[in-house]
């Protein structure tokens, strides 16, 4: 037997598996988005992070960001999410599945009447701070500032996309909103 195969083996100070019931999971409350903490990272050596997000209609999404280190999936179980990245936009609705490679420039947001539901994943999962960072903030009384939520991000490898930066479909720089 192998050191890599040893170390897959269930270790006897801990489950093998992780059960999270409708319910359970930590919550994290931002404004009109409900964020509820499936998997932390704790359960998979910090591999893997995962939580469901509801999407109040008409909720804005953070400002258009990129991660450094880690990779971030959407998949959404109901209403219609608006993607945008770089300068397109697309409307996902249920059974869509997004992700979002290290490096590229992007957002979301709920622009209809109805909420959207959302599964996350987070490789590796760094990025679940962040979220506990900002309901700190907003639980110490502080507002959530651009330059507050851009000092949270650069803890977790993240930061916001300047305006233009981005290619636009054509390949060319695109204009800033």
């Amino acid at each position: 037997m192998t050191d890599e195969t040893k170390n897959r083996e269930p270790q006897p100070d801990r489950p093998a598996v992780s059960v999270v019931r409708p319910g359970d999971g930590e919550t994290i409350a931002l404004g009109t988005t409900r964020m509820r903490i499936l998997e932390d990272g704790s359960h998979t050596e910090h591999r893997l992070a995962v939580a469901e997000s509801v999407l109040a209609p008409h909720t804005q999404g953070p400002p258009q960001h990129r991660h450094a280190r880690h990779d971030e999936g959407f998949y959404v179980l109901s209403g219609t999410v608006r993607f945008t990245v770089g300068a397109e936009s697309h409307d996902a609705t249920a059974g869509t599945l997004v992700m979002v490679p290290p490096g590229t420039p992007h957002t979301f947001a709920n622009t209809t009447d109805q909420p959207a539901v959302l599964l996350s994943t987070f490789t590796p999962d760094l990025y679940v701070q962040y979220f506990r960072d900002l309901q700190q903030t907003l639980a110490d009384g502080r507002p959530l500032t651009p330059q507050v939520n851009a000092d949270a991000m650069s803890r977790y490898a993240t930061e916001p996309a300047a305006e233009g930066e981005w290619p636009a479909a054509n390949g060319s720089r695109a204009e800033g909103p």
